[in-house]
């Protein structure tokens, strides 16, 4: 097992047990919210941020381009080109680089 299954298989173990509990005392604002499901599970998300605080980039957009775009596709099988923190689409220029 690699050092990315062993954080997934440790973040995937602390959500399966927090995002319920978390999700019952959420307090509701009464506000209309966007739950819009993302083609990366919390786990997914998770793994990946703290795969880049792992890594020796100093910025999460790069690394993301450089790194998860173009060997971390197979490890995600849902995978789309997506930034994953601000939701941005990125033209396809970018991401050939």
């Amino acid at each position: 097992m690699n050092n990315l299954d062993a954080i997934f298989v440790d973040v995937d173990d602390l959500c399966l047990t927090f995002l319920p509990v978390w999700k019952k005392y959420l307090i509701s604002s009464g506000i209309k919210q966007r739950n819009k499901l993302s083609c990366f599970s919390v786990s997914e998300v998770m793994t990946i941020v703290i795969a880049f605080h792992q890594s020796g980039y100093r910025d999460f957009k790069t690394y993301y381009i450089h790194f998860v775009c173009r060997y971390l596709t197979n490890e995600f099988p849902e995978f789309r080109r997506t930034m994953v923190k601000s939701g941005v689409q990125l033209p396809e220029q970018y991401l050939d680089d």
